[in-house]
């Protein structure tokens, strides 16, 4: 056993650098089950960040589809997902290099069926009963006119032009076919929403053309979230809503929407990209979940007769991407000492599986600290919330009476979470010695919709307060030395770092990733999907041009008087 020994906090000597941090790594995203295969994709920092589509067999054999210099990746809203779609073994997906539509047969190479142009897909389904896809698309076809979203309808094998399915508000996403090929599902949102704010659910009666007849809006509206709606195999469309403050599991039946087991619990997650999933059906009886509670994941089956909820027991703290059929489940999961790996859960015996990790980097669980979530009080008599770390090294110790330094966290987003998964760049850090804060400032999803809104208006205060409150509370408990705290984040997690270090005097240190200095210039040259975001962060523009450059960080380089580094 090594000897530990007193070493100053940031000096000491780790294995966890740079340069493993990066090694042997990829992304796991996205999942489809097709028959008794599995299918992910895989995005490679070797191959310059490619999105390969990935076929695991029953026998545990593994395939790439879709050759260099194929990219399935979408960016309909920019940041993309749902890039694929599969069917009897046919892949359909979305290739970065045109945004145009692919498919591939077992054993054949790529060809498009999208026609060529300023146009972008996402979130495709197969329709098997029309031979053709239903997707998202994305109109960039004049120059200066925002975007136009819709819902269009294409052939699969590549004839005819795309046909609008439906269309008129300014986001569609999630669409839906029932097993019987009768009825379409989708959500729809306007200006200035996100989805997270405010969405709504429709279902159409699809006709024998593929067009939708008799159109109905099931729930949702300007101020309730509709997450992820699926056709249970017995006709009866699930979905996730914040209705009652939490996102939580409902049904319709066709004339009324009960809720399925109600819980101070989160089943939904923001709708950043297509093609998120928390729930799957194993049979009408059966679903398999993710839900958050104070930021830890959990995996859980639904009886949806009874509505009752039993949580599956799991080492993982983050699940996401959930998919299932009668006999198993996958999904993507990481835990405090696991990174991102690709999981298999056998329901006969609720035994585990992994089948991919997104990094083959091994780590002596010595050297990692492990989260610990915590409350602390914050301003107007609040509570919020942060997962912290406390060094940790076998090798070292710091010195008699001295506290470690801490580096604050602010995540992006803002509408976003800290994560307690195992993240090797926090690891770099109390590995050498310092505590490290990873803040849910108010804001942060996983909390519930109130706590969520608490950063509606104030984004630039909120968010500062509860990373500067964290930060203190840690130093008042004896935890870190209060001289020196620094605080780093990333785009607008970098945007709270240059508030905090402009307009606060708390913080010795500052680091900013691609932070948002200047708020007009981000609202003026956003893409369409967050164009409207700062509406209800901050306020309507330019209508409160006054707030936007009272909040920019860039106005005020002046009162900079702490050494702050930019990526």
């Amino acid at each position: 056993m090594k000897q530990s020994r007193p070493t100053p906090y940031g000096a000491w000597k780790s294995p966890i650098t740079s340069d493993l941090i990066v090694s042997e790594s990829i992304r796991l995203v996205e999942i489809a089950l097709d028959g008794s295969d599995t299918y992910w994709i895989e995005s490679r920092p070797a191959e310059q960040g490619r999105c390969v589509v990935v076929r695991r067999s029953v026998d545990g054999s593994t395939f790439d589809l879709a050759p260099a210099p194929f990219n399935a990746r979408s960016r309909v809203h920019e940041y993309g997902g749902g890039a694929f779609a599969v069917a009897d073994g046919t892949v359909f997906f979305s290739h970065f290099g045109d945004h145009r539509l692919y498919r591939q047969d077992p054993g054949g190479q790529p060809f498009a069926i999208a026609p060529e142009g300023s146009m972008r897909y996402a979130d495709m389904i197969v329709d098997r009963h029309r031979d053709r896809l239903i997707c998202v698309r994305e109109d960039h076809s004049v120059e200066g006119r925002e975007a136009i979203n819709a819902l269009v309808s294409l052939d699969v094998d590549g004839g005819g032009s795309a046909r609008v399915v439906a269309e008129g508000n300014d986001f569609y996403s999630s669409p839906r076919i029932s097993a019987d090929g009768s009825r379409l599902a989708w959500l729809t949102w306007n200006h200035p929403n996100m989805p997270w704010d405010g969405t709504e659910v429709w279902v159409g009666d699809l006709q024998e053309d593929g067009s939708v007849g008799r159109a109905t809006r099931v729930a949702g509206g300007v101020s309730e979230s509709i997450f992820q709606p699926e056709w249970s195999p017995d006709g009866t469309l699930y979905f996730v809503s914040d209705r009652t403050g939490w996102w939580n599991l409902y049904r319709w039946n066709g004339t009324s929407v009960t809720p399925v087991c109600p819980m101070e619990a989160e089943f939904g997650a923001p709708q950043w990209v297509f093609g998120m999933s928390t729930y799957a059906f194993c049979s009408a009886d059966l679903i398999i979940c993710t839900y958050t509670q104070r930021g830890v994941w959990h995996l859980g089956s639904v009886n949806t007769a009874s509505g009752e909820i039993k949580r599956i027991e799991t080492p993982y703290t983050d699940i996401e991407c959930v998919r299932a059929s009668p006999e198993h489940a996958v999904f993507l999961a990481g835990s405090p000492t696991e990174v991102t790996s690709l999981v298999e859960l056998d329901l006969s015996t609720e035994e585990l599986s992994v089948l991919r990790r997104s990094s083959g980097v091994e780590l002596d669980p010595a050297y990692l600290s492990l989260p610990r979530a915590i409350e602390f009080p914050t301003e107007n008599g609040l509570t919020a919330h942060a997962f912290f770390y406390r060094p940790r090294n076998p090798e070292h110790v710091g010195p008699p009476g001295e506290k470690p330094p801490l580096l604050v966290v602010s995540h992006g987003g803002p509408t976003a979470s800290a994560s307690s998964e195992l993240s090797l760049s926090v690891q770099y850090w109390t590995s050498r010695g310092f505590g490290v804060l990873d803040v849910n400032y108010g804001g942060s999803t996983g909390y519930g919709r109130e706590y969520r809104q608490r950063l509606e208006y104030k984004w630039g205060i909120v968010d500062v307060d509860d990373c500067i409150n964290g930060a203190l509370f840690l130093a008042d408990q004896g935890e870190v030395d209060s001289r020196r705290l620094v605080i780093r984040g990333g785009s607008a997690g970098g945007y709270t770092t240059l508030c905090a270090l402009t307009f606060r005097d708390v913080f010795r240190a500052g680091a900013s990733y691609y932070g948002i200095g200047d708020l007009e210039v981000v609202t003026e040259d956003s893409h369409k999907f967050e164009s409207r975001y700062g509406d209800l962060m901050i306020g309507p523009y330019p209508e409160g041009r006054d707030i936007y450059r009272e909040r920019s960080p860039i106005n005020y380089v002046e009162r900079l008087s702490c050494p702050v580094i930019f990526f």
